[in-house]
């Protein structure tokens, strides 16, 4: 494969035989080996032969290997005569992030971190376990699939202020039509539920501020205690890629190339347009999935401190959005496919009330690392629509994790500081803070590629696993 470095921290593939774009990887020399053995630039590039792509096939500093498109992969197609295409997308429809602020000293909780964490793992369930989420009925359900946070809303179990501080303000349109019976069936147990994986819910402490300005507008100073929490949209965002998938494979539609897993549809075809109207669907209960996770986590710090924790941003990841972007000197409307991505919207781009800053980026690492608070920049908008990568990013499979540091990651950890609470040993072992990239680097890439910047690093002190 054909590779140019164009500068410290971007590298291009050429277009050459039927790619229709280039791809742009960005990264730095040292994080960039691993992704020449792993495979994931071949992705970039079949990604670059998509119908209606355009400008390139980008990926991010955290790419490896993923289902049709690298995990780190951002791609935008022509919304009247490009493609969708669920592989795109993920199985984890809005996997996405949520960072809550609680107001509260590092030494004032520090007595408390192992309660508080085992409290925690009670009301918010984790891994693949029989404990049901937080009840709900199938008209919750439908409502939930239509309305996003609006539902949460409209009883209680958030406010005005967490629709404000997420992305799309936790409610995109949707018909909620779409959605199998069998996703929904799935979907139904588990609202305000973690997952196994690479789900987490962390307790932190701010550890860095690189912008006091912006770190004041967030609410964050420091010392301050955090609580970061991943997770997304669970079995019903995995049926919904399940289902569509299986449709587009049955499908004389259906656009096939050398990859299977990046079979796509015209996204203004019947199917192309249900899938994406599912989509949705299965983003707004992703969406409400994380706010119920955040109505856990504030009954515990109600309980033991008498204070409820202020969200400061939910985001999402593995999501396709129609988004208008300047293509060729025109304004065009783009379906834009980020996978393990997050929107990057920087001044003026951004909605209220992140106009003036830039989106919040939140990039977590691996269990025991840290994690950071970053915003979009204005520029992004021409490397990338506005994109930023979304964690650290693997760099060894679960299997590899386990057989390398099942025996040293207990001790790791506590030589750290760091209380964690898995559902099993084993998701403990999978998710070695070894198993990923470095965090650190992987943010010194993001800046250097001028995807975003930094504003706060925060540093574990307990930790939730699926």
């Amino acid at each position: 494969m054909n590779i140019r470095k164009i500068d410290d921290y971007t590298y291009e593939i050429p277009r050459e035989g039927d790619m229709i774009v280039h791809g742009i990887v960005y990264s730095t020399d040292k994080l960039f080996k691993n992704t020449v053995e792993d495979g994931s630039l071949n992705q970039v590039v079949n990604v670059a032969k998509l119908p209606g792509i355009v400008e390139a096939s980008y990926a991010m500093p955290d790419i490896h290997l993923g289902y049709g498109f690298p995990i780190g992969g951002v791609a935008a197609f022509d919304y009247d005569e490009g493609i969708i295409s669920p592989g795109g997308v993920g199985y984890d429809i809005n996997c996405g992030v949520a960072l809550l602020r609680t107001g509260m000293n590092y030494a004032q909780i520090k007595p408390r971190i192992k309660d508080i964490t085992d409290y925690i793992f009670q009301e918010v369930p984790s891994g693949l376990t029989s404990r049901k989420g937080f009840p709900v009925n199938q008209n919750d359900l439908q409502e939930i699939l239509t309305s996003g946070l609006k539902w949460a809303v409209s009883r209680g179990l958030a406010t005005e202020l967490d629709m404000i501080n997420t992305e799309d303000n936790g409610s995109i349109e949707s018909h909620g039509t779409h959605v199998s019976k069998q996703a929904m069936q799935r979907g139904l147990s588990q609202i305000g539920t973690l997952g196994a994986g690479n789900h987490f819910l962390e307790i932190q402490r701010v550890s860095d501020i690189f912008d006091e300005d912006v770190a004041r507008k967030f609410g964050l100073y420091k010392d301050e205690v955090t609580v970061m929490i991943h997770t997304g949209s669970r079995g019903l965002g995995h049926q919904v890629a399940t289902d569509y998938l299986r449709e587009l494979r049955e499908s004389r539609e259906s656009i096939k190339t050398s990859d299977p897993e990046l079979i796509s549809i015209h996204v203004k075809s019947k199917i192309g347009e249900n899938y994406l109207d599912a989509m949705k669907s299965a983003a707004n209960f992703a969406f409400v999935n994380r706010q119920m996770a955040i109505y856990g986590v504030r009954k515990v710090f109600k309980k033991f401190f008498d204070v409820e924790p202020e969200l400061v941003y939910s985001l999402a990841h593995n999501i396709a959005k129609v988004e208008d972007h300047i293509v060729e000197g025109k304004t065009k409307s783009l379906i834009v496919h980020r996978k393990g991505a997050t929107r990057a919207f920087g001044p003026g781009k951004s909605s209220p009330p992140f106009e003036d800053t830039g989106h919040p980026v939140l990039i977590p690492g691996s269990m025991g690392t840290a994690s950071y608070v970053l915003v979009g920049v204005k520029e992004n908008l021409i490397k990338s629509f506005g994109t930023a990568c979304h964690g650290s990013g693997r760099v060894l499979s679960r299997n590899q994790a386990i057989k390398k540091f099942s025996s040293i990651v207990d001790r790791e950890l506590e030589e750290k500081d760091v209380y964690a609470r898995p559902a099993t040993k084993r998701v403990l072992y999978e998710e070695a803070p070894g198993s990923y990239k470095n965090v650190d680097e992987v943010v010194a890439a993001v800046e250097g590629a001028h995807l975003a910047r930094s504003i706060v690093r925060m540093v574990p002190l307990a930790v939730v696993k699926g």
